[in-house]
């Protein structure tokens, strides 16, 4: 199969202050959810900056890693390596799937048809808007008294891999996902559940990051190198500002509107599928 030319960012996506101020918003939305905010990032790339998917979730995944690499120092003086240390197994456990379901879904994504690249983030953004308003309003109990450990490990790695198939199609960190298996599966308090899931996610990622590499699509990384700075450099920002706007908009108005925004995400990059495309199949 012959692959499409790569996309560069053209009229207002060359735009500055249009890219830092995108980055902004989706980092404030990320931030006042406590996460990076990658998953409303992905159907700008797509829909505002006209990005094709492949491309997209190449570069969300580069601005994923960025944003991750300057979180990770803010949470670690909040929660300790010491503390951390303490459920060290449960990030080795849970990167035992990930590392795998990160290279594996890499692999899925530049083979992938180009409508099928469209419409698999699309449903993935649909699960996610539901996880969002099941995590945010229902108590997450625990199943680390009633799973024996072997259970509880083989379902660690299962949990893991297929958070790491997720992050690597949308080029998200996957936080999302794995701050409430975290809490679900090993009984975690929600705060270092938070730190934890950096540190599974900075290596998930730099694995996909590496499988995206040797394809040539990656070549879009390059050709948008300014741009993506920007929007990252946005995305951190807003991130932080986010994080200080944390609780000023009740839980019963910002997650129904997150959930609805990720929905309304998902149909409009689930119509940019083409029938015939194939510029996300490897030749």
């Amino acid at each position: 199969m012959v692959r499409a030319a790569i996309p560069t960012a053209t009229g207002r996506a060359r735009s500055a202050p249009l890219g830092f101020a995108a980055g902004g918003a989706v980092g404030v939305l990320g931030g006042m959810i406590g996460l990076g905010g990658a998953e409303f990032r992905l159907p700008l790339l797509i829909g505002l900056f006209g990005f094709a998917a492949l491309s997209a979730v190449i570069l969300n995944k580069a601005m994923s890693l960025v944003v991750v690499l300057t979180a990770l120092p803010a949470r670690l003086a909040a929660v300790s390596f010491t503390d951390l240390g303490a459920h060290g197994a449960v990030a080795l456990n849970l990167l035992a799937g990930s590392l795998l379901g990160a290279w594996a879904g890499a692999s899925w994504a530049v083979r992938m048809r180009s409508a099928t690249l469209y419409r698999v983030p699309a449903v993935l953004m649909a699960a996610m808007a539901a996880a969002l308003v099941l995590t945010h309003t229902t108590a997450l109990g625990s199943l680390s008294l009633s799973l024996p450990l072997p259970v509880r490990v083989v379902a660690g790695v299962v949990a893991g891999f297929g958070i790491g198939v997720v992050a690597a199609i949308m080029g998200v960190a996957g936080g999302e996902l794995l701050i409430p298996t975290i809490v679900l599966l090993y009984g975690i308090d929600i705060k270092a559940a938070g730190s934890l899931s950096l540190l599974v996610s900075l290596p998930t990622m730099l694995v996909a990051f590496a499988r995206y590499s040797r394809d040539g699509s990656f070549a879009v990384l390059g050709a948008n190198l300014r741009f993506t700075a920007i929007m990252a450099s946005g995305s951190i920002a807003g991130a932080l500002l986010g994080g200080l706007l944390l609780g000023t908009v009740p839980d019963t108005v910002l997650i129904p509107a997150l959930a609805a925004i990720l929905l309304i995400s998902a149909t409009k990059v689930a119509h940019h599928a083409h029938p015939d495309g194939d510029a996300g199949t490897s030749p």
